[in-house]
């Protein structure tokens, strides 16, 4: 009686931390999709390469998780990038260098910096200095 008592525990805690993984895997897909169309790059895969128990923090048991993605600048060329997690939350993203769009796939650029009205000299509004 005691031993089956045991053995479903055990398969309950086993079960709650592979949830836990699933949920940080969730999470972890939902952020790098955010990251990547703020870098107005396309997005390929995610993938966990590591998880191990951590205890202590504020958060008592839980998972220390680093998960890789790969993403495309111009559908060619392939990079790979790096999440750090702990729990739920991210703690580290590590991007690799990568070349920037063409000119013309480039946001239009907006406000004054390095020339325009914005300058020292580099519009005359009629106003003294």
């Amino acid at each position: 009686m005691m031993t089956d008592l045991l053995i479903i525990l055990g398969l309950l805690v086993v079960a709650a931390f592979f949830w836990q993984l699933r949920q940080m895997a969730e999470q972890s897909r939902r952020f790098v999709e955010t990251e990547c169309s703020k870098q107005k790059v396309q997005l390929l895969s995610v993938a966990m390469v590591s998880a191990r128990p951590c205890f202590g923090g504020h958060t008592g048991i839980g998972w220390k998780a680093r998960f890789q993605f790969e993403f495309s600048t111009d559908g060619m060329n392939q990079f790979r990038a790096h999440i750090s997690m702990l729990g739920n939350r991210v703690t580290q993203i590590e991007w690799p260098i990568f070349p920037e769009p063409e000119w013309h796939q480039a946001p239009l650029a907006s406000g004054s910096i390095g020339g325009g009205c914005g300058s020292r000299g580099g519009c005359n509004s009629g106003r003294c200095r």
